[in-house]
């Protein structure tokens, strides 16, 4: 485990992680890691493929072998793959609706928590975001967040910035949240010791301002 400055934000989608992950990470001047481009990362790897996204032993494989890059780029998440910029593609439809099967995968789930893990020492500490953190990969973070907001609020959010049917939208995220906590593999939970910020009517400047207050 690193000995560096650790903020987890784990929370389910579309409730302002990646927003007030990076918000708090300028704050601080430390590094921030949106695990979740890395596992639609592995996803978009094992569609090109032409890989069945359930074919568990061929996923864990592609997790294993491919070449990956993260990296925070005027705020939004830039990832590459296999030396191919992947940072629009793993945020469309496709991939999109393959990404659960991958993320549920065991051994997908086991090389993208060494790799962060590996990522974080490397940057001497970081705001790392995700559907897992404070319960899996930093246990013993400074501190843990479960950021949610209402499946309805995410929805409209989801909404205003890519379009779309919000009750469409919310039926969507509510089969994701079924899918994310209900996984075998690190089920999305509000790991021990965290806690709840629900952004349910607040502004990113309020929950920002909430969460540099609760800091060591």
């Amino acid at each position: 485990m690193v000995t560096a400055t650790v903020i987890a934000i784990d929370g389910p989608a579309g409730a302002g992680k990646s927003t007030v992950g990076r918000a708090v990470a300028r704050r601080l001047a430390v590094g921030y890691l949106d695990t979740g481009a890395m596992y639609r990362a592995v996803t978009f790897a094992v569609l090109r493929r032409g890989i069945d996204p359930h074919d568990t032993e061929r996923v864990a494989d592609v997790a294993a072998t491919i070449e990956l890059e993260v990296a925070d780029v005027d705020g939004a998440t830039a990832v590459v793959v296999d030396g191919e910029d992947a940072s629009i593609e793993i945020r469309g439809r496709e991939v999109t609706r393959a990404v659960s099967a991958v993320a549920a995968n065991s051994g997908v789930r086991a090389e993208m928590l060494a790799r962060q893990r590996a990522w974080v020492a490397e940057h001497r500490g970081a705001v790392v975001e995700g559907r897992d953190i404070g319960s899996v990969v930093f246990p013993d973070a400074d501190l843990k967040l479960f950021v949610t907001a209402s499946a309805r609020v995410r929805a409209e959010r989801r909404v205003a910035e890519i379009g779309g049917d919000v009750d469409d939208v919310e039926a969507s995220i509510v089969e994701r949240d079924r899918k994310d906590s209900s996984r075998v593999e690190s089920p999305l939970v509000e790991a021990s010791g965290s806690t709840v910020v629900d952004t349910t009517g607040m502004s990113i400047q309020e929950v920002v301002d909430h969460i540099m207050e609760m800091l060591p």
